[in-house]
């Protein structure tokens, strides 16, 4: 039996499948309902002009819903910023390091936390936005805000604060209720929306003559390139072996058995890209809107193209990258409950020489997953910029959906397996019965 007949055959599994496209589907028609208040032609000219800026990858974040100033305009990134200040401060602050320890319950307190800056950020980006907006207009001087003032900003405020609070409820269904990474798949979702559009403006460089015929293919080859070394270096494992001990409990004997312990060399996946992409867009937001001098210098240093833009990106990233790996793998913990176990690495003794070990392979394997994806998402990037390629081909963009779509298909395995787990019990249950 194929796997889509396997899936398809799981009443449970074919359910969280069709409530997560129903989610989606939900998402993608709130980015098509725009804002009360701005004139869409003006709007769609003014954007034209900024679709080279940072303002083109926020676009695709949110899946168009920035360009047409949908009631998701903000999309989903307000609460990726909220997430990443509360698991800084839970590192520095103890209130909060104690509540990350307390099991379900003080996670549920840090998820309020994070909603409440989801909140105040979305706020404070959703009103800039608004002022900014006042004052600008299209090429041809029609003003982008129809009926500006107090009014204007209050409503756009309160628009795109609820959408992105319902966007952030969205994700956390389909993370309960699906098949789970939520607030991955509306990113994954919104990307391979645009792109369609972006081949079809591809064509059209080609066309103009913009974009040398001779380089598409070229282009479309690197494309294949970079999905197969993503691919490749997603699936990448150092797999330590495992012995455990003998153990006598009565008339049994219990291990003696060998195993492994998986490290991906990626360990912390696309998050790194996404937590850097939010933190290089907010201040970018705001100065562009902002008719300051040391505002817009700094956030001209700060726009795609320029070397600090790229420093800071690939500084974050890498630090991402070593802060997610610390939170997610505990090294300690792990040699403990391999001790606990009668578990242990050979030729390393139990214990504290096992974390240390531990902690050493999981830092060189960072060290290579922080220069893998700072390649990734710098070196396209690169190439965007010296042949005007829309950013949807960019290495973000295509970290984001392929990293995105073996974690979802492995989910999906998961849930297979549990199926046939339990379908194994219950063959057991009744043998035993016999």
């Amino acid at each position: 039996m194929s796997g889509l007949a396997r899936m398809a055959s799981i009443p449970e599994l074919r359910r969280r499948i069709l409530f997560t496209l129903l989610m989606l589907c939900v998402y993608r028609m709130g980015v098509q309902i725009p804002t009360p208040g701005i004139n869409g032609e003006a709007l769609a000219d003014f954007f034209q002009q900024y679709s080279s800026t940072l303002f083109g990858m926020f676009n695709m974040f949110s899946g168009g819903g920035l360009e047409n100033f949908s009631i998701f305009a903000l999309g989903i990134m307000p609460y990726i910023s909220a997430s990443i200040i509360i698991q800084l401060l839970t590192v520095v602050v103890p209130r909060l390091e104690a509540l990350s320890k307390e099991g379900e319950a003080g996670r549920r307190k840090i998820t309020q936390y994070t909603r409440y800056g989801t909140v105040f950020l979305s706020v404070v980006q959703g009103f800039f936005i608004a002022a900014g907006l006042e004052g600008q207009s299209s090429s041809n001087g029609v003003p982008i805000v129809i009926d500006p003032g107090l009014h204007f900003r209050l409503m756009t405020v309160l628009t795109l604060t609820s959408g992105t609070a319902f966007i952030m409820w969205l994700g956390e269904q389909m993370t309960e209720r699906g098949i789970g990474n939520g607030i991955s798949l509306i990113i994954f979702s919104g990307i391979v929306a645009r792109m369609p559009a972006a081949f079809g403006n591809s064509v059209q460089l080609v066309k103009a003559g913009q974009l040398p015929l001779m380089l598409a293919p070229v282009l479309l080859a690197m494309m294949v390139a970079v999905i197969a070394f993503i691919i490749f270096m997603e699936t990448s494992q150092r797999r330590l072996p495992i012995q455990y001990a003998k153990r006598v409990v009565g008339r049994q004997v219990y291990g003696g058995q060998s195993s492994h312990l998986p490290l991906k060399i990626n360990v912390s996946g696309v998050i790194p890209p996404i937590f850097a992409s939010s933190l290089m867009m907010f201040p970018a937001t705001i100065g562009t809107f902002i008719k300051v001098d040391w505002v817009q210098k700094a956030s001209a240093l700060l726009s795609p193209g320029t070397l600090w833009y790229y420093v800071l990106y690939v500084a974050l990233i890498v630090f991402f990258c070593f802060f997610y790996a610390a939170v997610t793998f505990k090294p300690d913990d792990v040699a403990e409950n391999l001790k606990k176990n009668g578990g242990f690495i050979p030729g390393i003794r139990p214990g504290k020489k096992t974390a240390d070990f531990l902690d050493r392979t999981l830092m060189r394997l960072t060290v290579i997953g922080a220069i893998y994806l700072s390649a990734v998402c710098v070196m396209p990037t690169l190439l965007i910029h010296s042949l005007n390629v829309p950013f949807y081909f960019g290495g973000t963009a295509l970290l984001i959906v392929v990293g995105v779509a073996i974690d979802t298909i492995a989910q999906i395995e998961s849930h297979m397996i549990m199926r046939n787990y339990d379908g194994f019990m219950r063959a057991g249950r009744i043998q035993g019965r016999r």
